[in-house]
């Protein structure tokens, strides 16, 4: 069955560029194409697409803005956020929007394709660049905007095995990594992260990384060059 991809961007050549490139897969077809985040919330409901493949700056309603919206609802689409502007507040706000990964728009184009199927099963995907900004803001310090209500006692609802897990998780080690830390199979590694999400009522890696952060469970090394 094909993903089902919907496509943002407030400019004409660039929508069609990627939609594009997106639709020459044999295992992906674009639904629909916006440009404007209003338009792209009207049509995430309507065409029900697996993936948003979202711009930032936009007219009438940013990506971020749409972002929380379409993420916000049952049954929600992944977004995968594209844009040129690797700033920092573009990175965290559409993390916290609920973006499943930021990617910059000079992406080669099987890097994109890459990040669509990554999403597409639950995964995250965050540019190299955006891994750094993110690491480097919470090794910097205390950091705002965590989800209401959440704090220590969130984390008394998981096994020592599933913090174990989330801990490395955040430090952006995949399965077969944290299940050759641990000594314990990928298998065990999947059944603890779709354990620890649902407990702590998160939608991906990206959020469990970010609460983790927040929670103090992880404090990241200061990123280096090779970030």
């Amino acid at each position: 069955m094909s993903l089902k991809v919907l496509v943002v961007d407030d400019q004409g050549i660039v929508r069609a560029g990627f939609a594009a490139v997106i639709d020459a897969e044999d295992d992906m077809t674009v639904v629909g194409e916006a440009a404007d985040g209003v338009a792209a919330v009207r049509l995430a409901e309507q065409l029900a697409p697996d993936v948003v493949v979202m711009d930032v700056r936009m007219p009438e309603l940013d990506g971020i803005a749409a972002t929380r919206i379409i993420t916000g609802r049952e049954n929600a689409p992944r977004v995968l956020v594209l844009t040129t502007f690797d700033l920092d507040a573009y990175v965290f706000d559409a993390l916290r929007a609920g973006a499943s990964g930021f990617l910059l728009k000079d992406v080669h184009a099987s890097e994109l394709l890459h990040g669509i199927r990554v999403v597409a099963t639950g995964e995250s995907v965050l540019a190299p660049s955006a891994t750094r900004r993110l690491i480097g803001h919470y090794a910097a310090g205390p950091v705002t905007g965590a989800r209401p209500g959440s704090g220590p006692r969130e984390l008394d609802t998981l096994t020592g095995s599933q913090r174990n897990v989330l801990a490395l998780l955040a430090t952006g080690l995949n399965n077969a990594e944290i299940a050759e830390q641990l000594g314990i199979t990928v298998g065990t590694v999947k059944s603890h992260v779709n354990a620890l999400l649902r407990k702590l009522g998160l939608r991906d890696r990206v959020q469990a990384t970010i609460l983790a952060y927040d929670l103090g469970l992880t404090r990241p090394n200061p990123p280096g060059p090779h970030l």
